[in-house]
């Protein structure tokens, strides 16, 4: 679903490491991954809040509009945010987990953010 909606690929995974079963995602070459593990013999004992989020930001309105496209094609649903800010430019997406994505037809700004000190 991740790879699809994401054009990601499988990096690698693994099995029973220290109890854990996983696989890792992403772009070959790039400097970060997704990691989904799960530990063995447990179910997931947590439901994710509806503002945990995974952001990407595009900016380009026509790959904007590929990638929602995609990520409905590999399964997501889109849905309404818990947080308005994200429907103003961007679209959220849940997998059948729960967990979401936001695709924000825009650019990041870190300076638009404000820091505690």
């Amino acid at each position: 679903m991740y790879c699809e909606g994401l054009e990601c690929s499988v990096l690698a995974s693994f099995t029973d490491h220290d109890g854990f079963d996983g696989t890792i995602v992403g772009r070959p070459g790039e400097a970060y991954h997704l990691e989904f593990t799960r530990r063995r013999g447990r179910g997931t004992t947590e439901t994710p809040d509806g503002d945990h989020l995974l952001v990407f930001y595009e900016p380009d309105s026509e790959r904007w509009e590929d990638c929602c496209s995609r990520l409905v094609r590999a399964g997501f649903r889109v849905v309404r945010s818990v947080n308005p800010f994200w429907d103003r430019q961007g679209r959220t997406f849940e997998d059948l987990d729960g967990y979401r994505i936001v695709v924000q037809n825009s650019e990041w700004r870190p300076e638009t953010i404000s820091r505690r000190e």
